[in-house]
Parts: structure tokens; sequence; C-alpha cells
């Protein structure tokens, strides 16, 4: 048994550092490592509700969902995840946890993953969700220029 922690500090105000994990449309644009892309997403932001992703390279597609188990916005966030096998049965469930802190107008996002039912399967995790937060983190810059109601800030 084993879990996976990843820490990244975000050039990004937290609220919308949590924005972009919760919403259907901006996760469209990050989730997935890089050679990938979103081609389904769907968002039940409620405690009990049910995400589902599915990614693509243009030869696979690959499902993910889980449900949400908590939601503390904008500094908490843990949810189920397992990816769908191809025969439409789910895979092993793993809890994750967001945690988004307030830097001085930056953020720092701790991600926990657990329990992997081996260590093999947590370090096959750790390459794609650090491919997944460049992403993130490449996505929060074109969006941090921007103030919340969709107009450029004024420096």
């Amino acid at each position: 048994m084993s879990d996976l922690t990843i820490t990244r500090l975000l050039d990004a105000p937290r609220e919308l550092a949590f924005q972009v994990w919760t919403d259907p449309d901006h996760l469209a644009h990050w989730w997935g490592p890089a050679g990938f892309s979103a081609r389904s997403c769907t968002v039940n932001l409620t405690e009990g509700g049910r995400w589902r992703i599915c990614i693509s390279d243009g030869e696979t597609d690959l499902w993910a969902s889980g449900v949400y188990h908590e939601i503390v916005a904008p500094e908490r966030l843990v949810f189920s995840f397992a990816w769908e096998e191809p025969e439409g049965a789910r895979g092993h469930d793993t809890l994750v946890t967001v945690t988004l802190s307030d830097h001085d107008g930056k953020t720092e996002m701790s991600f926990h993953q657990e329990i992997f039912e081996t260590v093999a399967d947590r370090d096959g995790h750790v390459e794609g969700w650090q491919s997944c937060f460049g992403r993130l983190a490449t996505y929060l810059a074109t969006k941090s220029t921007e103030c919340p109601h969709g107009t450029p800030s004024d420096g």
C-alpha cells in the first residue's frame, strides 16, 4: 500500500486555482499529461456528486471518474479517483485531497492521492500528474492575467 504527494507553487490566486479544479470548462484545458486532450468532462460539484473525464491522445481514450467527498471553497477538495476499464468496470479507487493555501497572491497546491495497491501503481501516476500539473501551471498563467469577471487586469 502506498500513497503519493506532490506540492507545487502556482502563480495564481487561490480562488482561481480552486475554480480551475472544479469547473469543467477549465478542467478540459489542462487535465491529462502532455500529448492528451480532454474530449469529455462533466462535473456535479456537490458533496456526493460525480465527476467524469475522458482524455485522449488521438488513438486511445482513457476514462476516469469519481465522487466528491468534501468541497471547501477555495481551500480543499476531496474526491475519489479510478480509471475505468475498457469493459466498463471501475479500476481501483483512490482518494485524492487537493489543498490550496494562499501565499501572497500565489497558491501552494498540495496534491495527495491514496491508497495505491502497489508502489508500481503509485509510481505510474507520478509522471502523469507532474505533466498534468505543468499544463495546469501554464493554463493558470494565461488566466491569472484576467480578473474574475473576464476583463483584463490593469497590471
